[in-house]
């Protein structure tokens, strides 16, 4: 039984301590998304505080198991004991280390992919991600717009490189012929990606 009363405490936290989790309009979209796919494993691309993660499993039927990979070992730990209050500890695994290392060496297929850790290796997550999603597929990516600059000529040099690599990232889920995408304009940005392989 998830505790719903602990979700919320986690979710103050999170605000509190300004740990980025996921927007509430973004998590409506996704809980539509959730709802109409029934998806059976879950991949997570940056767990934070296992915030998302919770909710997820909260939309998804017991059957759905959700593997997420966080690289701040201190953030990992404090999510490990987060989907324990929750209750959701027996669907989650909590993968410790750098996602660029960890995606190749993952033996399951996903039917959801769910992008949300650093915004500029977007472009590496996504080709490891369409290696691992089942046929038809969806692969969901947070911040996309990423405050406005992605669409705009923004060039400051601080957030240059992330900027570039969602440009591309862009670029790649919404020319290439196999991946059909829409991109919203919740939260800062979420695209859904639909792989055709």
């Amino acid at each position: 039984m998830i505790n719903k009363e602990e979700l919320e405490i986690l979710k103050k936290k999170a605000l509190d301590d300004h740990i980025p989790i996921i927007m509430d309009d973004t998590l409506e979209k996704i809980k539509e998304i959730l709802e109409d796919e029934k998806p059976k494993r879950i991949l997570e691309i940056g767990t934070a505080v296992g915030y998302s993660a919770s909710k997820f499993a909260e939309y998804t039927e017991k059957d759905c198991v959700i593997d997420t990979i966080e690289i701040d070992e201190n953030r990992a730990n404090e999510a490990i004991e987060n989907v324990k209050r929750i209750g959701v500890a027996d669907r989650i695994n909590i993968m410790i280390g750098n996602a660029v290392d960890i995606l190749p060496t993952l033996d399951n297929k996903y039917d959801i992919v769910f992008i949300d850790a650093a915004k500029g290796k977007y472009p590496i997550f996504l080709e490891e991600s369409i290696k691992l999603i089942n046929d038809n597929g969806l692969i969901l990516a947070d911040n996309v717009l990423y405050k406005g600059y992605v669409m705009s000529d923004y060039n400051l040099h601080k957030q240059r490189t992330a900027v570039r690599h969602l440009r591309e990232y862009i670029k790649e889920i919404t020319e290439n012929e196999n991946l059909e995408t829409e991109i919203l304009e919740v939260g800062d940005g979420l695209s859904i990606t639909r792989v055709h392989k």
